[in-house]
């Protein structure tokens, strides 16, 4: 039931020692050897000591990131002297320190939580709710998971049912792509301890409790789909091998190889094993989208290929006859689909939520010759105003989700703050901030909010500033 921790750092406290053991068991007894930079551990029961002697083989303890050394005791328990004030000092401390609100528990919260906060840096492709559980499962039971977006930055809350798979995948996965070249993890230890979810939903999940409504008008998880990503799937995702190596289980055709295959996301593969997409060979997913809930009054074929542009090419755009509040939507290739549908699924657009998924279609078909559809279907194959048609173009590295901050750039040198403000406030929002940069051809500009932000993106990206220079304007990850 002892285990003995060599080579402790000179400032170790006992809080900090105790909080090694805790996430395997009761820890009963403490003794530390301050002059030899050693401790004595003594667990509640021996099958306690072996799991932590065995999961600190394969992960290394740190305390103060120092790597301190574990092994078993030749003592089966420490015995001290009952009446010595010291001892009875730390038995209460110990005592204490397994108690809510302890700093061994603040200790613990930091550095052995079950809940895992993780941040994607250059996220090209979109990352869902299910490639995360896909890639978390490998170490251990995934039991909830919520998505969000915080400072313009894609982030998650992940638990597992145990503090030691937490820590496994965090030593694992920290610093990994999931894609090639992007998509990067990053991970840290989450301050709470159990997440609270309401709802089943593509923004949030508890594989514990499958009854949960969606909430909010958000799409449901399909069992069906749940069976695609259960850990023992052989789904697409599953057969990919390497997982843990490398995380880079889908080819990106911009820095991939060309033997690999297609960029494929979760979402796309979970509804191909569903039944919902056909995926032949190496086509990989439809890179078709259907909008819906649009305000059929105000929306057209030129506001959404502009909307849609900020995250893919877009090269058709068709807005049903019989159902003005949906459309079609043709990116260039499928993981641009997957993009745009991470990022504006859920947004508001003229004062509508509008929900954005993958069509069944390959591709949107243009109206036969003579025939008048009232200007419905748009064809932009040759657009001038595709932002990702130049190969290594920097907008590549500057895809983020819609947020209340604009960047504006290409702005003429004679064009004012003043100019600006004006001119963003005639879309009918609020400009709440402003800043040049220092070359004054670039600026960040900030609306009262997202919907005000992505109106005046779509009323104002392209527009004639005079002398032929057009406003390219774009969401930005900063804030002013």
């Amino acid at each position: 039931r002892v285990i003995h921790i060599r080579k402790l750092p000179n400032e170790a406290s006992e809080a900090e020692v105790i909080a090694l053991g805790l996430p395997f068991g009761k820890v009963t007894n403490i003794l530390t050897l301050k002059g030899k930079n050693q401790a004595f551990l003594e667990m509640g029961t021996e099958e306690a000591a072996v799991t932590m002697v065995n999961y600190y083989s394969k992960v290394t303890p740190l305390i103060r990131n120092i790597q301190v050394f574990i092994q078993y005791s030749n003592h089966k328990e420490l015995k001290t002297d009952a009446a010595n004030q010291r001892t009875q000092a730390v038995l209460q401390a110990v005592s204490a320190a397994q108690s809510p609100g302890s700093e061994v528990q603040e200790v613990l919260a930091a550095v052995s939580s079950p809940v895992l906060r993780i941040i994607i840096d250059n996220m090209f492709y979109p990352v869902t709710l299910d490639v995360l559980q896909q890639i978390f499962s490998k170490f251990g039971t995934v039991m909830k998971i919520i998505t969000f977006t915080k400072n313009n930055q894609f982030q998650a809350l992940l638990q597992f049912s145990d503090p030691v798979s937490a820590q496994q995948a965090k030593l694992a996965l920290d610093g990994q792509n999931i894609y090639n070249s992007c998509c990067t993890l990053r991970i840290d230890f989450s301050k709470l301890v159990n997440l609270n979810v309401k709802y089943n939903n593509d923004k949030s999940r508890d594989y514990t409790r499958p009854e949960l409504p969606a909430g909010d008008g958000q799409p449901s998880f399909d069992p069906t789909v749940a069976v695609a990503f259960s850990k023992d799937s052989s789904s697409l995702l599953g057969k990919i091998p390497g997982l843990v190596t490398s995380c880079c289980w889908y080819y990106c055709s911009r820095c991939g190889s060309p033997d690999t295959l297609n960029p494929l996301s979760a979402a796309a593969a979970a509804a191909a094993a569903a039944g919902r997409v056909a995926l032949t060979g190496q086509t990989g997913s439809s890179g078709v989208l259907l909008v819906s809930n649009l305000n059929e009054e105000m929306v057209t074929p030129q506001s959404l290929f502009t909307l849609f542009g900020v995250y893919g090419d877009v090269q058709r755009v068709k807005i049903l006859y019989n159902k003005k509040d949906s459309a079609l939507i043709q990116m260039s290739e499928s993981n641009q689909a997957q993009l745009a549908m991470s990022h504006l699924n859920g947004q508001k657009m003229y004062g509508k939520i509008i929900r954005v998924t993958l069509s069944k279609h390959q591709t949107v078909a243009l109206p036969r010759d003579g025939l008048d559809d009232q200007g419905l279907t748009k064809d932009f194959a040759n657009s001038p105003l595709h932002r990702f048609k130049k190969p290594g173009s920097k907008n590549f590295q500057n895809i983020f989700p819609p947020s209340a901050t604009l960047h504006l750039s290409n702005i003429p040198q004679d064009v004012t703050e003043d100019d600006l403000r004006l001119l963003f406030s005639n879309t009918g929002g609020t400009v709440k901030a402003f800043k040049f940069f220092q070359d004054r051809k670039m600026a960040l500009i900030q609306m009262s909010t997202v919907e005000e932000a992505i109106q005046a993106l779509i009323d104002l990206h392209n527009y004639n500033m005079g002398g032929n220079q057009h406003l390219r304007v774009s969401f930005s990850k900063s804030t002013i």
